[in-house]
């Protein structure tokens, strides 16, 4: 699977063009239709997958058939194929309680969106943020290793590295 990464709209979402084949899975299509569709021109989109529901995450999803586009409300906690592609889903609310964590297992990554970036957690001060529920996502994530990380911001990291920090966090959520 090849994962190209495209940096988006104002506050420079990434949204994630997964490719195997000419078949694409988009990841957070946050803003630019233009750029990302020329990422996908000529090639066959499989699915729209939604980290959450934040502006900058889903700006442009009027680029692609309603059809293709899948969010929390898609999935259970389970494991799915479409096509080519096999992922887990891992309900991950906190920063927001629609959050889901995709993970394909068999190239060891994890699309977080905005529940854990590099070097940090995503924000709870949000109406639809959780305190409670960010701790229990990070206690649940903290079950993975070994796996790089792609966040909904910034740079790629490695589960293990960020779980030294969760510790941390929890402690730090619970005031």
């Amino acid at each position: 699977m090849q994962i190209k990464r495209i940096k988006v709209g104002e506050l420079e979402c990434n949204c994630y063009i997964l490719e195997i084949d000419n078949n694409v899975i988009v990841i957070d299509p946050g803003d630019d239709k233009e750029i990302i569709n020329k990422e996908i021109e000529n090639k066959n989109i499989l699915a729209v997958l939604i980290t959450h529901n934040h502006f900058d995450h889903v700006g442009a999803i009027s680029l692609f058939d309603e059809k293709l586009i899948k969010d929390y409300n898609s999935f259970n906690e389970e494991k799915y194929q479409i096509g080519d592609f096999k992922f887990e889903v891992i309900k991950t609310p906190g920063h927001t309680d629609d959050s889901i964590t995709y993970y394909f297992y068999e190239d060891n990554v994890m699309f977080t969106g905005d529940f854990i970036f590099k070097d940090t957690i995503g924000r709870t001060d949000f109406s639809n943020s959780n305190n409670s529920d960010m701790i229990n996502s990070l206690k649940k994530i903290s079950e993975y290793s070994n796996i790089k990380i792609y966040p909904g911001h910034g740079d790629s990291t490695n589960i293990d590295l960020e779980k030294v920090r969760f510790d941390y966090y929890i402690s730090f959520l619970k005031f």
